[in-house]
């Protein structure tokens, strides 16, 4: 039966939806293209319809992938009366939290696909390379002070973030306990740093 291009792109994008969720859950070697297209509700020779090659999807699912949201600093990012600090503590609470740490398949994909795409090579190094980017650009906006300042606080408070998120999944069905520590002493820490800084 032949597909209108609506259909075909409603296809692709359901694609992408559920790769870029599965990727960030079961990393890029551990979840192959038949359930990609069976979550995405179609049959596995769909996928090469849509994409040259499962790489290509990788690729596309990982930009997609960085669109997810911080909730509460969306909301606050909007909010004139919300200070820099509240702004700041809302996007540390609600990154280091134990949601975001269970649920990776909706949330960043810095924390869930970072060691995978450093070994998928160039191509995939490229995209997320983007993706850090995006998520640098966006972060940035929290904080006070000029473009330099800004852009190093932000890189020291998203890669401690990224890594208190990966060690705190890494450690949560081995020891829960500690999984809870090391999110809560960075979500205290970084805020202090921060306040000291400014």
């Amino acid at each position: 039966m032949k597909v209108s291009k609506a259909q075909a792109a409603e296809h692709r994008a359901g694609i992408v939806d559920a790769a870029a969720r599965l990727y960030r859950e079961k990393g890029l070697e551990g979840v192959g293209v038949a359930e990609i297209t069976r979550d995405a509700g179609l049959t596995h020779g769909g996928l090469y319809r849509h994409f040259e090659s499962k790489d290509a999807l990788a690729r596309e699912a990982c930009l997609r992938a960085f669109e997810w949201t911080i909730t509460p600093l969306d909301g606050l990012e909007q909010d004139a009366h919300a200070s820099s600090m509240e702004k700041l503590q809302a996007m540390v609470d609600s990154y280091l939290s134990t949601s975001h740490r269970d649920h990776p398949g909706e949330g960043c994909p810095a924390a869930a696909l970072a060691t995978d795409a450093a070994r998928a090579g160039p191509e995939m190094s490229q995209v997320f390379a983007q993706g850090v980017e995006r998520n640098i650009q966006r972060f940035m906006r929290v904080l006070e002070g000029g473009p330099a300042q800004k852009r190093a606080q932000t890189i020291a408070l998203l890669s401690s973030m990224v890594g208190a998120l990966a060690l705190a999944r890494a450690t949560a069905a081995g020891n829960p306990a500690l999984s809870e520590e090391i999110l809560r002493t960075l979500r205290e820490q970084l805020v202090a740093g921060a306040r000291a800084a400014g």
